[in-house]
């Protein structure tokens, strides 16, 4: 075996650095990897917290008060019995509000597990929004807010507007859209919501005259379990699942939503939902929709 020279010697020990370089960055670039994986990890560790956290609020409170107020129902004497009506109306405002958080929840966690999926009808537009608006009448007449509807389609079956999209998502989206606006409206204020056709595109639009939300606000609002800055007049206050579902569900019907507010002024929420382009017979009012098969094709 020769001996190797200097200059081969010199030669091997540079590439050994390099090599021993080339080792040194990749441990570091999987360092950083493994610091990010990390952070990440705790970053989800926390929103799952503070999520289940708001979400037994969300729950716990409303069952808590069903159930005091329904004790005191059975403990109110003959005598008594106009108490009973305020108590009622409480309880059906509470119920209310819990069927409602359920919905969300429930549609979250169908979104988080990637099981969410159009289920396409003609759907009834007046019908549904109006049915929403009804739902909400007890909060708003408590709030001395009036719901003004701003119905621009001239076009239809009668008074109807048949659009093909899906109506329990729309009914949901519509529904947070409000609660929104109602729960940071101030009060004796208004509400307008306003729906007009553009070819194909359905829009709705909610305006409330309450608290607005802040520019930085603005750009987090519809990240999923986001809670925004935690003042007095803090939009998204509690579990913060209203608009990011909105958003979720939008996505999935190929929609999308805008926000123009300004602090102190209100708020103004924008969406633009496209026509699904099933070909189908028949139509649907509210509670009737005609699906399509499971076959046919969503877009």
């Amino acid at each position: 075996m020769s001996n190797l020279s200097d200059k081969q010697l010199l030669k091997e020990l540079r590439d050994l650095i390099t090599q021993r370089r080339s080792f040194e960055n990749e441990l570091k670039e999987l360092s950083r990897d493994y610091q990010d994986v990390t952070k990440k990890l705790r970053e989800s560790e926390a929103l799952k917290s503070h999520f289940i956290s708001n979400i037994s609020n969300e729950i716990v409170n409303p069952f808590t008060s069903i159930l005091g107020l329904s004790k005191s129902i059975l403990s109110v004497e003959k005598q008594d019995w106009k108490k009973v009506v305020s108590m009622v109306a409480l309880i059906h405002s509470e119920a209310f509000n819990l069927d409602f958080q359920l919905r969300n929840i429930f549609v979250a966690a169908k979104i988080e597990a990637g099981e969410i999926q159009p289920n396409i009808a003609k759907v009834n537009i007046r019908s549904l929004i109006q049915t929403v608006l009804d739902s909400f009448q007890i909060v708003a007449r408590k709030m001395g807010i009036e719901i003004i509807l701003q119905f621009n389609i001239e076009y239809g079956f009668g008074k109807n507007f048949y659009f093909k999209t899906d109506s329990e998502k729309l009914k949901l989206i519509v529904s947070n859209l409000i609660n929104n606006a109602l729960k940071y409206s101030y009060k004796d204020s208004k509400i307008i919501i306003n729906v007009w056709v553009d070819d194909d595109v359905l829009n709705l639009s909610v305006q409330d005259y309450g608290t607005g939300i802040s520019e930085k606000n603005q750009k987090i609002i519809f990240e999923r379990f986001k809670r925004l800055d935690s003042g007095i007049n803090s939009i998204n206050r509690g579990h913060g699942l209203g608009l990011s579902i909105t958003k979720a569900l939008l996505d999935v019907l190929g929609g999308n939503i805008e926000i123009d507010s300004k602090k102190g002024e209100g708020s103004t929420f924008t969406i633009s939902l496209p026509e699904a382009k099933n070909i189908v017979e028949g139509f649907s009012g509210e509670g009737n929709d005609m699906f399509f098969d499971e076959g046919d094709e969503i877009f």
